[in-house]
């Protein structure tokens, strides 16, 4: 994998490394020696990141790996078949980094309006040498930035971003027709499926309660598909 040469290895004691190869395999996810070294380093400079700039409130090593690494790849196994994926308002990168770490050859675009949080999304890409890879600075509803990606995406997804309708309401524009809009949410997500059972030019929402391996979470993974055929006017 690209990007592996001069990254230190095992900044993570054994005891979280193993924590973090055991729970990607319990998701569906066999990380190579090289993926769990590039978490590694994901790991070392989002803390160092995270002292000058708020990316996160989870801020110990257990944490981080479990809340945000281990919680990225609970869409991983519906994943598969799509090679064109657009995470909506990274933050940290979370989940489109850690799912293009789990998955070399799945291209990733993310976007989000500060652009302090998208100069760390683009420093860990080179980092990390993630071929593939990119970040944007801008909001998905900025009419440019839609018309340019358009229908590209197998994917877009977002992790507690905002409320269901609002996503999919952004979603739309980018989602190719049979791809899909991925939203993952907490345990209150019940309420917010009111009202988008019915959404135009998506199939009925999927709901997969995915618990998040080490933890007392479960992640819901709510899979909207675009119906063939099916485009959003512009």
């Amino acid at each position: 994998m690209g990007g592996r040469k001069g990254l230190k290895k095992n900044k993570m004691n054994e005891k979280l490394i193993k924590t973090l190869k055991n729970g990607a395999e319990e998701l569906g996810v066999d990380l190579s020696e090289g993926a769990v070294a590039l978490f590694d380093s994901y790991l070392s400079e989002l803390k160092v990141w995270n002292r000058k700039i708020n990316l996160t409130a989870i801020d110990t090593d257990g944490e981080i790996v479990t809340k945000h690494f281990l919680d990225s790849l609970t869409p991983h196994r519906y994943l598969k078949g799509a090679t064109k994926l657009l995470d909506i308002g990274s933050g940290g990168g979370f989940p489109g980094l850690p799912l293009k770490i789990a998955d070399p050859a799945l291209e990733v675009a993310l976007i989000d309006c500060v652009e302090k949080k998208v100069h760390f999304m683009r420093h860990i890409i080179r980092k990390l040498g993630l071929k593939g890879a990119s970040a944007l600075a801008g909001r998905v509803e900025d009419p440019m930035i839609m018309d340019k990606h358009r229908g590209y995406f197998d994917a877009v997804i977002s992790r507690a971003f905002t409320e269901l309708k609002g996503f999919l309401s952004l979603a739309a524009p980018y989602v190719a027709p049979g791809g899909m809009a991925i939203a993952m949410k907490g345990p209150q997500y019940e309420e917010e499926l009111h009202g988008v059972e019915g959404f135009k030019g998506f199939s009925p929402p999927e709901v997969h309660e995915v618990k998040v391996p080490f933890t007392d979470r479960t992640t819901a993974v709510i899979i909207f598909r675009k119906e063939a055929g099916q485009d959003v006017p512009r």
